[in-house]
């Protein structure tokens, strides 16, 4: 029985159709540790997403459509994993796989030709200690490597150094009131013949003034660009291919006689520093001197599973994972807009449950449950997703020292709405997943 559990996890998060974001894509199977024999693992998916959503009145006048068409890009995982047991107590295991992603591309309408894309690879180095017949503890690091590519169509970019400008103009506006009632205050004290604080606040609006300047000209100038549609703002940023390390930490309970186990594990936050490279045609901005840094977030998984009838098994998961700290500020297009590109405001937490049943002695099969509630928050229009709903099944099948598995999975992706009021609703993702394991 154990052994399904393990297969039945390995597989349906291989084959998920729908992640947090649609950014997370694979996990390290930490379940595969725990199997008796020297094993190799090789997997396969095929997701293919759905998500598309109705423009407004406004905003499908300037473009042309009253849809966006589907902007989420099928993709496929891939996943490599080896374990090795040196003696009754010890287990090392090696996971090879791609935790994140992006493909998201709009080709109709107004946001026509936003595009984002984000490839990632991950190794990761675990070993396991048994320090008893019911405890064990496990930990190791992982190493995670991502590169990055996103165009924002001159329309969005226009429009949102417009909206910064406007809002540097009324910041400039305030700081000038300011240093006038200063200026005034300054004259008072020195009509009064308190020449020390005259002086003090005199050069105090001498000061707000010259920043009301310099940010009203700034604001003037954003403004101008703004409006010279002659010259395209459509902004290119690419982030060159880097690598950083997390830890990993976990313990887990079992009793065998029962086919029971409950494991907690960790994940480190894993923080890249991109060497950015980035160009605004319309602004003078071509540069490849800027740093991005981007949080990929810490994670901690409560797994489960428990036999409650002879070949049966009950197995679920509770996963939270911070994306509150995910968003991507690159340096100039921040500068010039004074937003992120993208980024998310709320952590997720990821429910499973589902069933496994052994019909033979090579043969079985698992159906589970997935749900991921919605926040009700504006949502970035590079993942216009926000919680969703699934339903998986799948099977196995022994030969001698290999086992076959296949999956499914449908998920129903969560309703939202952009900054810009685009809702998106009613969008599904499917999923399907293979691996082949070897018993040595």
């Amino acid at each position: 029985m154990t052994r399904l559990m393990t297969s039945a996890i390995a597989l349906t998060l291989a084959a998920g159709a729908a992640h947090a974001g649609g950014i997370e894509r694979s996990n390290n199977d930490y379940g595969f540790l725990f199997s008796e024999n020297d094993q190799l693992q090789l997997s396969l998916s095929h997701v293919s997403p759905d998500v598309s959503g109705e423009y407004t009145a406004e905003l499908e006048a300037l473009g042309g459509e009253s849809s966006t068409g589907n902007m989420a890009g099928s993709y496929v995982n891939y996943g490599f994993a080896y374990k090795n047991v040196f003696g009754e107590t010890l287990t090392f295991g090696l996971y090879v796989n791609n935790p994140y992603g992006a493909a998201s591309e709009y080709t109709q309408g107004v946001y026509s030709g936003l595009t984002a894309d984000w490839d990632s690879d991950q190794i990761a180095l675990v070993g396991k200690y048994q320090l008893n017949e019911r405890m064990s503890v496990f930990a190791g690091a992982r190493y995670v490597e991502s590169e990055a590519d996103i165009i924002i169509p001159d329309l969005l970019v226009r429009s949102r150094v417009g909206t910064n400008a406007q809002n540097l103009g009324a910041q400039a506006t305030a700081l000038g009131a300011e240093a006038q009632a200063l200026g005034a205050q300054a004259a008072a004290a020195g009509a009064a013949g308190d020449l020390a604080t005259a002086n003090e606040l005199g050069a105090q609006a001498a000061a707000l003034g010259a920043e009301a300047q310099a940010l009203g000209a700034r604001a003037q100038g954003l403004g101008a660009a703004a409006q010279d549609f002659g010259t395209s703002m459509e902004y290119n940023a690419s982030g060159k291919r880097v690598g950083d390390w997390g830890a990993i930490l976990g313990v887990a309970y079992e009793i065998p006689d029962i086919a029971l186990r409950v494991a907690l594990s960790w994940q480190s936050e894993i923080e890249h520093t991109f060497a950015t490279s980035e160009s605004i045609s319309g602004l003078g901005i071509d540069t490849d001197r800027g740093d991005t840094k981007i949080t990929m977030p810490q994670s901690l998984a409560l797994d489960f599973q428990t036999g409650v009838a002879p070949g049966t098994l009950v197995f679920g998961q509770v996963k939270w994972v911070e994306w509150s700290k995910w968003e991507v500020r690159t340096p100039e297009y921040e500068s010039v807009t004074g937003v992120a590109v993208t980024g998310f405001d709320d952590d997720r937490v990821t429910w499973t449950l589902g069933v496994g049943r052994q019909f033979s002695e090579d043969l079985s099969g698992f159906a589970q449950v997935k749900y991921e509630a919605q926040t009700g928050g504006t949502v970035s229009r590079l993942s216009p997703r926000d919680g969703f709903a699934s339903f998986g099944v799948g099977g196995q099948y022994k030969m001698d020292n290999m086992t076959l598995r296949g999956g499914i999975e449908y998920a129903w992706v969560g309703g939202a709405e952009d900054a810009s009021g685009v809702e998106f609703e009613d969008n599904t993702a499917l999923g399907v997943g293979f691996s082949l394991t070897v018993d040595f």
